[in-house]
Formats: C-alpha cells, structure tokens, sequence
C-alpha cells in the first residue's frame, strides 16, 4: 500500500470495517497479542538443533530515523502499531535468528509504507540511503549473518539509478528489494523501464513485497486490508510485468515474489486463458503465460499451509521456492510447518537454503 492507506497488517476494521480502536485491540488479543510481542502470530517452536542452517529471505529490519518515522506517521493517522515492529532491535533479531535456526537473514525494507512516508522525491531517496547505509552496517557487524536487499524509492528515475549504482557497487549489495506499486504505478509500468533495464543489466536480484494499494485500501469485507489486498496486489505486480513485456525483455534478472506469489498460484491458468493465445503471445511471454511464472522465484512466508504448498508447488518446481517468514510480523521458525507437508529432506533442504545459495551464491562464504 501507499502511504495515502493504513499501515501493513493493522489498520483494518479501525479505519475501513466501522470497529472501535479497542474493538480492534480486543481482537488482537483474541489471536495473541502477547505472542505478537515476540514478533509471531505462530506458535513457538523447539530452539533450533545445532548450528543455524536457514536462510530467510524475506526479513525486515528498521534504522531507528525510519522508526520514529514510521510510529510518528501511524500516530498522525490514530493507527495501532504493530507490536513486533515496535520491539524490533538488531540484538533481538540475531536472538531469534538462533533461535529458530536462521543463519543468515537477508534484510529488505520494502514493507509498508517503504521510504514514502508522504516525503518529496529528494527526501524519499536521502531515507533510502540511510536505510541502506544502516542495512550494510549490520551486515559489516555481524559477518556471515545477513544479506541486503537494497531499498529504492523508486520516484525519481534518475536518483533511483543513483542509489542502484551505489548498493551495488559501494554497499555491495546482494539485490534490491521494491515495494509491489509506488502511488498505484505497478512494476509493469513504462515509467521503471529505465530502472529495470539497468537492474537487467547487472543480473540483479529484485525482491518484491506487496502492500494494499491505495485504490483498494477500502475494500473492505470486515477484516483487515492486508488479509486480502497483500497477496492480491502482488498478482497485480506480477500480471503486470507480464503483460507489460517486462519479463520478457528483463531475461537476466532473478525475479523472488513474496508469500508463495500471492495468488498468482491459483490465477496462472486463468491469466493464461485470456492472454495464452494471443498472437503476439511471443513478444511478451517468450515462454508462454505459465512459463513465465515457472521462471520465476517465490517465498514461503505466511504461506508454508497445506493447501499454499500444494499450489505453489503444483505451478513451480521446489527449486524455485526460498524459505522466507516476514520477520519481524512474524516469527522465525516456519519451517516447522513445512516439516509436515510431506516434502522430501532434498526439497526441505532446497527450500530451507540451497536455493537462496543459487540466487546469492555470496552467501557460501
């Protein structure tokens, strides 16, 4: 989402469903508050056995300038805060991490509400480089235990290829991580053809987190915004990189899409009946509308369920998924679940890190 709706997981029922703010903190408790505090929706799991051997590839971290930011921005607009976000540290997170048997986390910032934070362009970009900055530190300090997803804003192409050139080149950094829309403007879009062409040009990683767009923050159906319009609005992302062309003409890049790819797992084939037979199948889908998605990368985070796997593992090969929890929204050790779905040890392996290896060989190191 935008900055113009209510924050990632929690403005819901308070500001489109009619509920009181106590109502909704009510409800809270009814799904563990308490819990929320140690950053998970999920039960605890058993401390991790031995050395750390995940890597989670959807983590998120918060420089204590975006911080205040963020808390005074949900103040402004009377939000509740998200508990986990709120008790975030870099100490905590390394606790959780060997906790739950994270060996590296890799950190991206593109959560709700990114670098926007209804900022002018030139400032939107000074807090980009400062997150990235303080991202790059952690990495420095705690060697071996994170990667980085370098966050752009996005609204100034050429300050946006500035910041490319620096996490890369300065920071070293192992992709970009990109927020699903910037003000309603989808990925597919012509205006971040500059962008993307760059991004293809040095074989990057692009990590892509969604957020309730801004036309949709009020659709609302009783619960919160994020239940729904979050993995819906990554299908839009990536229906529009299709559709767009983008895919077909970014051949280098190594695409990796939150919570298993939204629903695109069950739209695939639907998406595929209205553009699979196209005459001009070819320009944008080289490898036609399924293969397309097949090429692609997906997390498991918040979609390590039965009925999630089966979908996404149904439409990509297990070499395709990374292991991944929306830290710190939730907790770390979601691999618990998918311990019990009837995976094989090799694709439990493969998802768990091999396949974060492929996309970041750095990480062997």
């Amino acid at each position: 989402m935008t900055l113009r709706t209510a924050s990632y997981h929690f403005r819901g029922c308070v500001c489109c469903g009619g509920a009181s703010r106590r109502q909704f903190l009510a409800g809270l408790g009814a799904v563990g508050l308490g819990a929320l505090g140690g950053a998970s929706l999920l039960p605890d799991v058993a401390p991790a056995q031995g050395a750390p051997t995940l890597i989670d590839t959807h983590h998120h971290f918060y420089p204590p300038e975006y911080q205040k930011l963020w808390l005074d921005w949900e103040v402004a607009r009377k939000q509740p805060h998200f508990p986990g976000q709120v008790a975030w540290s870099r100490a905590k997170t390394i606790e959780d991490m060997d906790r739950d048997g994270i060996k590296v986390g890799v950190l991206s910032l593109a959560s709700t509400p990114g670098v926007w934070f209804d900022l002018p362009a030139p400032e939107a970009s000074r807090m980009a480089r400062a997150c990235n900055d303080y991202a790059a530190e952690m990495v420095r300090d705690y060697p071996g235990r994170f990667g980085l997803f370098a966050t752009l804003s996005m609204l100034d192409p050429d300050a946006t290829l500035k910041e490319i050139e620096y996490a890369f080149d300065t920071l070293k950094a192992d992709g970009v991580g990109l927020q699903s829309n910037y003000g309603d403007k989808w990925l597919g879009n012509p205006a971040y053809k500059p962008v993307f062409d760059e991004l293809n040009r040095r074989k990057a990683v692009v990590y892509v987190h969604p957020l309730v767009a801004s036309c949709c923050g009020n659709l609302s159906v009783g619960t919160f915004p994020a239940v729904i319009e979050v993995p819906h609005d990554t299908t839009r992302t990536v229906t529009s990189l299709l559709l767009g062309g983008t895919f077909a003409r970014t051949r280098d890049i190594k695409w990796l899409f939150s919570h298993a790819g939204g629903t695109i797992p069950m739209m695939a084939a639907r998406i595929d009946s209205f553009y699979g037979k196209r005459p001009n199948l070819k320009e944008f889908a080289p490898d036609g509308i399924v293969g397309e998605l097949r090429r692609l990368y997906y997390d498991t985070a918040n979609a390590t369920s039965a009925p999630s796997i089966a979908a996404l593992t149904k439409l990509v090969a297990t070499s395709q998924i990374t292991y991944g929890t929306d830290y710190p929204y939730f907790g770390m050790g979601q691999m618990k679940e998918l311990q019990t779905l009837g995976l094989s040890p090799e694709d439990l392996k493969a998802i768990g890190s091999e396949n974060a290896l492929r996309l970041i060989p750095r990480l062997k190191a």
